[in-house]
C-alpha cells in the first residue's frame, strides 16, 4: 500500500498562498523524485501514490521564499497532514503601514517626545512617523513592539524607559534613557531575561563612552541593549538580531537567503512567526 500527503500552504499571516506553487519530492532512499508544477496554493493539496519513506519536500511559490522540510510518508489510506508557512520574498513584496493613531500608546509617546532625530530635526509625533522612510519606520516599529513586550520584574517594560529618539536606522535606533534602565537590565540577568553580550561592534555617539551591553534570551529575534554614558547622561543603542532566524523559523532554502544583511522586514517576519509578536505593519505582494 502506498501513502499520501495533504498540504496546507500559508503565508506569514495565516492566509492561504493564492498563487501556483511548484512542489518537488526527493526520497532519501535514492528513489525517483517527483515534480508537481503549478499547483493551486489557495486550496488543500493532496499528493497520492507515494511509496512509504522519508522525503525532502521543497515548495516554491513565486512571491515567497522557497522552503524545504523532511516528511515521513506512511503506508496508509489516511494522508499525512502537513502545514507550511512561507516568508515573503522582499524583492516581490511591499510594506503597508498603519496610521499613527493605530500605534501602541508607548510608541506614540516616544515618537511625540522626539523632535531632534538625526536627519529629521523639527519633526515629532505623527510628522516624524510619516517622514521616516519605509526601512527606518519598519525598524522602529519592530523595536518598539519588542521593547513594549519585554517586561522587567518591576512590571515596567523596556519601552517605558525610553525617553527620546536621537537617531533611527533600519536595524537599530539610538535613544536617550535613564541610568535606571541600565540597572534594571543588569539586574534582570538573574532572572535570565537578559544576559551580558559583547558590545564592541557598537560605536558610541560623540561625547559618550561604551558601558555595557545585554541581549535577551530569545532563540531568534534577540533584543540587544548597548549602553553609553558621558558621566551624566545615558544613551542606548537598541537593535534586534535575526541570528539567521529566517532560515530556521521558516525552513527557507539556504541559497535563497545566503549573504542577505539584517533587514527590518525579515525581523518583522521572525517576530510574527517565532514570537507571535506583531510589529503593527503588514507585507503584501507587489
Amino acid at each position: 500500500m502506498a501513502g499520501s500527503l495533504r498540504l496546507d500552504l500559508f503565508n506569514l499571516y495565516g492566509d492561504r498562498i493564492a498563487e501556483p506553487v511548484d512542489l518537488l519530492l526527493y526520497p532519501t532512499n535514492g528513489g525517483a523524485s517527483r515534480a508537481i508544477r503549478g499547483v493551486d496554493g489557495s486550496k488543500r493539496i493532496l499528493i497520492r501514490d507515494l511509496p512509504a519513506g522519508v522525503y525532502r519536500l521543497e515548495c516554491d511559490p513565486p512571491t515567497y521564499l522557497p522552503t524545504s522540510r523532511f516528511v515521513s510518508v506512511l503506508e496508509s489510506d489516511k494522508p499525512v497532514e502537513i502545514q507550511l508557512y512561507f516568508a515573503f520574498d522582499l524583492w516581490k513584496s511591499v510594506p503597508r503601514f498603519p496610521d499613527f493613531s493605530a500605534l501602541a500608546a508607548g510608541a506614540q509617546s516616544l515618537f511625540s517626545a522626539s523632535a531632534n532625530v538625526l536627519g529629521y530635526a523639527g519633526k515629532a509625533g505623527e510628522n516624524l512617523f510619516k517622514a521616516l522612510d519605509d526601512t527606518r519606520r519598519a525598524g522602529a516599529m519592530n523595536i518598539m513592539a519588542k521593547t513594549g513586550r519585554t517586561r522587567f520584574g518591576n512590571n515596567r517594560t523596556v519601552l517605558s524607559y525610553l525617553e527620546e529618539l536621537n537617531e533611527v536606522r533600519g536595524d537599530r535606533f539610538f535613544v536617550k534613557v535613564s541610568r535606571e534602565l541600565r540597572e534594571e537590565t543588569k539586574n534582570s540577568v538573574n532572572d535570565r531575561l537578559f544576559s551580558p553580550a559583547p558590545g564592541g561592534l557598537h560605536t558610541p555617539p560623540a561625547g559618550f563612552k561604551s558601558d555595557t551591553s545585554f541581549k535577551s534570551s530569545d532563540d531568534y529575534g534577540n533584543l540587544q541593549l548597548t549602553f553609553f554614558s558621558n558621566g551624566a547622561d545615558w544613551v542606548a543603542d537598541i537593535d534586534i538580531d535575526d541570528a539567521a532566524g529566517l532560515g530556521h523559523v521558516f525552513q527557507v532554502l539556504r541559497n535563497s537567503i545566503t549573504g542577505q544583511p539584517t533587514n527590518p522586514f525579515n525581523i518583522h517576519q521572525i517576530l510574527f512567526r517565532h514570537q507571535e509578536l506583531d510589529s503593527g505593519f503588514r507585507l503584501v505582494p507587489k
